[in-house]
């Protein structure tokens, strides 16, 4: 009997390889189905990133293309559908043009020769036109261009609809058209500065592909955002865009809660479903509640190699936060502020979401932030939806992370900032000024945000206030400043030399969930005392240490001194 367990598709977006090598599967082959029986001319999905779009795109292409493979199908659901598959596996010429890896430079010039040089790779797969006998030799002459680095503007725009017309008339059968991650070069475009001529060209390029050619079968988009259609897609009258919002192909992007639960078990992981439900879910699609494939696929290899794995944020190492970094940047208003604290506690807000936005619109005024958090999927939608009001909440334990660690950031660059309250904090923490450390703790509280006393567990919320007092010991210069080092019998909170050699600090941080500062402070005391934190000092030859208590709860702090 073979016990050998099927490889994790980590990283791996091409369908056929996925299939043929034997990696493990999540049966999405009902998305060919669903396409099928409600298509529209042009259909664009928009899902966050890392939420399947690419592998999703490779099995279309592989099911609907001439060529391939079409054995990788048989024991998937699409294959139960024996009419469809005989109508329509194999059927058709399939340009797939995918925009996620584009090499999009620095500046307009080059960004453009890329994108000829995309479609010098895309006409290129197709070379045996050049001896099909349904082609003229103008029509030929015309596929050699497609082949030529050098293309003038109105060329490079019609390349697209070109080589769907001569696939058409090779093989008397209309074309399908896959064009993955649309926006990417967009995005690009915009951090650069060259974004209204990038916007030209992509216009150019869709339009005349997908706008009344009637080479045209149908034509399937991905992306993350979901572009106003009058920057990209105008006169487009036959564009369906299926957003995050839509019940229809909720299922087929992401992985749902059974999907998850029958992985974890495949792979004798199951006892490790909560903490993954924790951690990765809480997504909403439609009607469905989905967790981020990329996630759950890396969290299951990880248990693989170690069973005590703990999760991590897998999704932030994928792309830049710049959404999330822009937003905590805003948070200086005192609104914006308690919000994004009601956010991290767990708990919903409401804002009224804009799904069509330009890239010049989106971090223009926070209400438009909100928006770009909710499609790109930083914030998802709890309940129903009312006139474009939605309830938004942070889905899970990653992306409260990912914001938590923005916070941090964004409070250490200003504590740098403000060189007198950072030096005054030090010397009045030095000279054992207890009441003065307490004031200044007070003072920049009151500049971050805090972890409200809801959702949030103990030990998160120690962690935090452990890295507000962190983050402002880091920044001066000359102290020596360990964080959770291992001293005498235990592990301290802070353990700080001062630059002179002489003075060492000792700070137990604790966070009194149920408001008693005093005895948080006690306890903390106590916990210096029973564990004797300054043995290593002591034996580093300090004399002078002084040993603090610190609680917190909320924006309200009290500092004790060891006498």
């Amino acid at each position: 009997m073979n016990n050998r367990k099927k490889k994790l598709p980590i990283g791996i977006d091409d369908f056929e390889k996925l299939r043929e090598d034997d990696f493990y599967y999540v049966d999405k082959t009902g998305m060919i189905l669903e396409l099928i029986s409600n298509w529209s001319e042009v259909t664009l999905f928009t899902r966050p990133r890392r939420f399947g779009k690419s592998l999703n795109m490779s099995m279309l292409k592989c099911f609907f293309s001439m060529e391939g493979n079409k054995d990788i199908f048989h024991d998937l659901k699409i294959a139960e559908n024996e009419e469809i598959c005989r109508e329509h596996m194999g059927k058709y010429p399939v340009i797939f043009l995918s925009l996620k890896g584009l090499d999009v430079s620095a500046t307009y010039e080059n960004a453009r020769e890329n994108i000829i040089l995309l479609m010098n790779d895309t006409a290129g797969k197709y070379q045996f036109l050049l001896e099909n006998g349904n082609l003229t030799e103008y029509d030929k002459e015309t596929y050699k261009k497609l082949l030529q680095e050098e293309m003038s503007d109105a060329f490079l725009f019609s390349s697209l609809r070109k080589l769907s017309e001569l696939l058409r008339k090779a093989f008397q059968k209309k074309v399908i058209i896959l064009i993955d991650e649309y926006d990417v070069p967009l995005s690009k475009a915009f951090d650069f500065g060259y974004y209204d001529q990038m916007t030209n060209l992509i216009r150019g390029l869709l339009g005349q592909a997908l706008k009344t050619n009637e080479s045209l079968q149908f034509a399937v988009m991905t992306g993350c955002m979901r572009i106003a259609k009058e920057s990209i897609f105008t006169g487009l009258n036959n564009l369906k865009i299926r957003s995050v919002t839509d019940v229809r192909f909720d299922e087929y992007f992401g992985f749902t809660d059974n999907e998850v639960k029958e992985m974890l078990k495949y792979y004798d992981c199951e006892d490790h479903y909560l903490t993954a439900k924790e951690w990765y879910d809480g997504y909403r699609f439609g009607n469905m509640d989905v967790y981020c494939p990329w996630d759950v696929l890396n969290y299951c290899d990880a248990l693989l190699d170690d069973p005590k794995a703990f999760p991590q944020n897998y999704w932030i190492n994928t792309s830049g936060n710049d959404a999330v970094k822009r937003f905590i940047r805003h948070s200086e208003n005192y609104t914006t502020k308690r919000e994004i604290e009601k956010l991290i506690a767990g708990e919903a807000i409401q804002k009224e979401i804009h799904q069509e936005l330009t890239y010049k619109e989106m971090y223009k005024d926070i209400e438009h932030i909100w928006s770009v958090l909710f499609t790109t999927g930083y914030l998802t939608q709890r309940g129903e939806a009312m006139n474009n009001i939605f309830c938004l909440a942070i889905p899970n334990m990653e992306i409260r992370n990912i914001f938590t660690t923005q916070i941090m950031e964004y409070f250490r660059e200003k504590v740098s900032k403000d060189g007198t309250l950072l030096n005054e904090f030090c010397d009045a923490l030095k000279n054992g000024n207890v009441e003065r450390v307490q004031q200044c703790l007070i003072e920049y509280l009151k500049k971050t945000i805090s972890i409200r006393d809801t959702f949030v567990r103990k030990k998160l919320k120690e962690n935090f206030y452990h890295g507000i007092v962190l983050g402002i010991l880091g920044v001066k210069e000359g102290w020596t400043v360990s964080s959770n080092k291992e001293t005498g019998d235990g592990y301290s909170d802070i353990v700080i030399e001062t630059e002179d050699g002489e003075t060492g600090i000792i700070i137990e941080i604790k966070y009194a969930h149920d408001g008693n500062l005093d005895q948080a402070c006690q306890d903390a005391l106590e916990q210096i005392e029973n564990t004797n934190y300054i043995q290593e000092l002591q034996k580093e030859g300090i004399q002078q240490i002084s040993r603090y208590a610190m609680a917190f709860y909320l924006k309200q702090c009290k500092v004790v001194k060891e006498k």
